[in-house]
């Protein structure tokens, strides 16, 4: 700890001290016992244990500072909302998932899967209750509650025990996570102004399991603000006992196809544009009315995805220099919809969206095309064959030693998996609310990391009439945000754009 640190935690120490030396002796006698049943709760190392009773020292000065007497204080903070998750020692662990286990593989060169899901609330945030809500939070989250090990043939994942903590955000969005230390966190937590993002290495989940975790965070924040929350669908109870099912390997359930097929296509043009050496360089967001959206869309007898892949590849043509080759945007699709599962882990797999650059002339000429390529390859026949393939691959691998295997990865991954998708469209759709947190609520927003290769990297989400289209720059030319701009106007759809400066200097 620096001299700064400690002067930090010392000026915090003398102010708990004096605001319990200013208490009531009731008030006094309640926060005596608060500490004590706390203390009962941990058995982490001195370093984590002190660091959650300063949490809740800071707890209490922030509810009085606004008014809430230490009673109910107390009882909105009360130790029993921690169970026995810190108390007990690590004992689970988990296999990856097929989709999981290329991710630690292909990291290379302070690159790493991420991706980040924001909730934007109608207040600021007090980081001091978003500390205890993730306190509380993450113990129904076994899989999460983990960090990254290697194993002599896989990397799997070990149970953490230890502080799980939140920052305020001051750094690039998406960066890599340290995971090279003991019980090293696989995900962060990070707050700024109004809104509060979770980053998530790809190793754990996907986007449906992200989105799960990150509405149960916003439920506990809002309760230790005082909101009275009732057991809601879609978001579990914290003190529940998490089923086998949302720890279930997904993949497992896909039926096997005779063919094996959509793992690896050919390499497809890349939007022009010197690459960044900042990763992303930049990072916009469309706020778009999403009944105006839908209403476009309709019109044009497409979907939403396919209405935004049309614009997309206008766009990526008109950032390309030349006629060569053809733009393939890489779709997610979602499995479960295939499949009946509540996994929280990673259960999605990719198509991908390929016209000729020299055949793309509007956004409504190639609709028809990318429709058509949508429902064929997006259909549970293909996608199951993707899945075959992916589960040959690793097969394949399986009795591969781990330090063979990583150099193999990484080729794969960064030399024929990103080199053969132009861009990526991950949209995951309508984001549903109780009434109760809705109120509370402003938007959400949904990024992806950038790689070495693809320039521009969106992704979508919708909640109630606002739909946030985000982009991933990996490059400072404007030509494909500018012109996708200037495609939404056209049809009617005013984007507000929010986003960053330039990260680089």
């Amino acid at each position: 700890m620096s001299k700064k640190q400690k002067l930090l935690k010392k000026t915090e120490t003398d102010k708990y001290r004096q605001f319990y030396k200013t208490r009531t002796e009731t008030d006094r006698e309640i926060l005596t016992d608060f500490f004590k049943r706390l203390d009962l709760h941990i058995t982490l190392c001195r370093k984590f244990k002190h660091a959650i009773f300063d949490d809740f020292e800071k707890g209490f000065m922030y509810y009085d500072s606004i008014g809430i007497s230490v009673e109910k204080a107390a009882a909105l903070m009360a130790p029993e909302k921690m169970g026995g998750f810190y108390a007990r020692p690590p004992a689970l662990w988990f296999r990856l998932d097929y989709a999981a286990k290329i991710f630690p593989l292909s990291m290379k060169n302070n690159a790493m899967s991420v991706f980040r899901l924001s909730v934007y609330f109608k207040q600021d945030v007090v980081p001091e209750l978003l500390q205890i809500a993730l306190t509380f939070t993450i113990k129904r989250f076994p899989l999460f509650a983990t960090t990254v090990k290697k194993g002599f043939f896989w990397h799997y994942l070990d149970s953490a025990k230890r502080r799980f903590s939140i920052d305020e955000e001051n750094n690039v969005p998406c960066r890599p996570l340290d995971i090279s230390l003991t019980d090293s966190q696989a995900f962060r937590v990070l707050y700024y102004n109004n809104r509060v993002s979770v980053e998530f290495f790809h190793v754990l989940t996907d986007a449906t399991g992200g989105m799960v975790f990150l509405k149960t965070l916003t439920a506990e924040y809002l309760r230790l603000n005082g909101v009275e929350l009732p057991l809601m669908e879609g978001i579990p109870d914290i003190n529940a006992i998490p089923p086998v099912s949302e720890m279930e390997d997904g993949f497992l359930k896909v039926d096997k196809a005779e063919k094996a097929y959509g793992l690896f296509e050919k390499q497809a043009t890349q939007i022009s544009g010197s690459l960044s050496k900042v990763r992303p360089c930049r990072l916009l967001h469309f706020k778009l009315d999403a009944g105006r959206l839908k209403e476009v869309a309709k019109s044009k007898d497409v979907t939403v995805t396919a209405y935004m892949l049309s614009l997309m590849i206008a766009a990526s043509k008109a950032a390309i220099d030349g006629e060569n080759g053809s733009i393939n945007i890489q779709v997610p699709v979602n499995m479960r919809k295939f499949y009946e599962s509540e996994t929280l882990r990673n259960f999605s797999l990719y198509l991908g969206i390929r016209l000729p650059v020299s055949e793309v002339t509007s956004p409504e000429d190639i609709l028809p095309e990318i429709k058509k390529q949508l429902t064929e390859k997006g259909a549970k026949a293909s996608m199951d064959c993707t899945s075959r393939a992916s589960a040959l691959l690793v097969k394949a691998l399986s009795f591969v030693p781990l330090f063979i295997k990583n150099p193999v990865a990484r080729l794969v991954y960064g030399y024929l998996g990103e080199k053969t998708f132009t861009s990526t469209l991950s949209n995951i759709g309508v984001v549903t609310l109780p009434p109760e947190m809705e109120k509370y609520i402003d938007y959400f927003d949904f990024v992806l990391g950038t790689g070495f290769t693809n320039r521009a990297y969106c992704s979508m989400v919708t909640f109630g009439n606002t739909s946030v289209f985000s982009i991933s720059k990996l490059t400072k030319d404007p030509t494909f945000e500018e012109v996708l701009y200037r495609l939404l106007e056209e049809d009617g759809i005013i984007p507000d754009v929010e986003g960053s400066d330039s990260y680089e200097s």
